[in-house]
């Protein structure tokens, strides 16, 4: 039977097997033969999968609670945020940050012939977690206090997300969600957060009303076929996509310049124009599959930083493919947000690994504090057992004067 560590491993190799096929089948244009296997082998996603599997691999071998015992400057949770956030700042420098797809979202290093991306904003969104995880953990009860607990971390909440929104609202809502739950489940005072809805909720919609083309965003949503060579273009395209489900794979229509980011925000669609039912529920299912067993991970830590963190990933996970699904089928407005470990993506499918390889961590963590638990216990029912069977045989040969 194997253990929840290697379910999740091989729930991520799945996902990223699907991701491989699938980007190669949506990156296919008029004229191309058969998807060559050289080139599922040796292409950019499979060179990229395999990093972040091998990413996966090496932080789930790391001593996380030897980790997490290191004090002050120290512990590298803090400094991972700050240099997140820093990152994330340079990004938006003019000439520093690499504009695509009109975004300045990416750092942009050149070696050469060379050419690498990196998005901070990925790296930000883990190191978020495993910070306020650290902070909450180090800090038991602080965070039911309103003035010395609870707003100097919504502080750094809303410090790296204001650096998030200028350039991806998605993502840093995402964070903001992420780090209100945690920060819940800390100890936060349920009523201390309420209050803090309405300026998130403030800040999301002046972030909206400042952007023009977030604003037609949500214009288009409210009627989706007003203009359908224009604003409604893209939500048309992943619905017919999604209606010609089952076509086979590689015999798609929407990636022959139809759809746009086919290989990126809407490869959802692109899985159900050619996979079909079968593909969308795979696609689901292995999610499914992979929070539930996080969560079984999470009820068996007994430590307040492990189920923190375990928590942060979890959630970030779902609540991040439930909002891409939730764009592609056009449920809530356009937003460029990618689906975990399937959309294309360096950078989003390491640090995604990375953060798996955590939860992995605390199960054998969780498992090697169960095994040495196991003689105690066993060394106690065997004490329990002699005194019942002691208890008997006076009971059943009485002792007489």
């Amino acid at each position: 039977m194997p253990n929840r560590a290697q379910i999740l491993t091989w729930s991520a190799v799945t996902l990223m097997g699907v991701a491989v096929v699938m980007i190669n089948s949506a990156s296919m244009a008029v004229g191309d033969g058969p998807v060559d296997a050289m080139r599922l082998v040796t292409g950019r996603t499979t060179v990229y999968a395999l990093l972040a599997v091998a990413a996966m691999v090496a932080v789930s071998l790391v001593p996380i609670e030897k980790v997490y015992r290191w004090r002050g400057w120290k512990n590298p949770a803090p400094w991972l945020l700050l240099a997140a956030a820093a990152l994330c700042g340079l990004a938006l420098v003019p000439g520093v940050g690499g504009t695509i797809n009109g975004a300045r979202r990416w750092l942009v290093i050149e070696l050469g012939a060379l050419k690498l991306t990196f998005q901070p904003s990925e790296m930000a969104k883990w190191a978020l977690v495993v910070a306020l995880a650290w902070w909450a953990a180090r800090h038991p009860g602080a965070l039911r206090r309103f003035g010395g607990g609870l707003v100097p971390a919504m502080g750094v909440i809303a410090g790296v997300c204001g650096l998030v929104v200028i350039e991806d609202l998605g993502t840093a809502v995402l964070m903001g969600a992420v780090g209100g739950t945690l920060l819940i489940a800390g100890g936060a005072r349920l009523w201390h957060i309420a209050a803090m809805v309405p300026p998130a909720l403030g800040a999301i919609a002046l972030a909206i009303v400042t952007t023009p083309y977030r604003v037609q965003r949500v214009l288009s949503f409210l009627d989706p076929f007003a203009d359908p060579a224009g604003a409604n273009y893209h939500q048309i395209q992943m619905l017919s996509a999604i209606a010609d489900g089952n076509l086979g794979l590689g015999n798609g229509v929407a990636k022959l310049g139809y759809l746009p980011a086919d290989t990126t925000d809407a490869i959802f669609a692109i899985i159900c124009e050619e996979m079909g039912l079968a593909g969308a529920a795979l696609v689901v299912g292995v999610y499914m599959v992979m929070l539930w067993t996080a969560l079984g991970v999470l009820r068996e830590c007994r430590w307040v930083y492990g189920r923190l963190v375990v928590l942060g990933v979890a959630a970030t996970i779902g609540l991040q493919a439930v909002m891409n699904i939730a764009v592609v089928t056009v449920v809530v407005p356009t937003k460029g947000i990618a689906l975990p470990l399937l959309s294309s993506g360096g950078t989003g499918w390491v640090m995604t690994a990375m953060a798996i390889g955590l939860i992995c961590a605390v199960d054998r963590m969780n498992r090697r504090e169960a095994a040495a638990r196991l003689p105690a216990a066993q060394a106690q029912t065997r004490f329990a057992q002699s005194k019942l069977a002691t208890s008997v045989s006076a009971s059943a040969y009485p002792v007489t004067s």
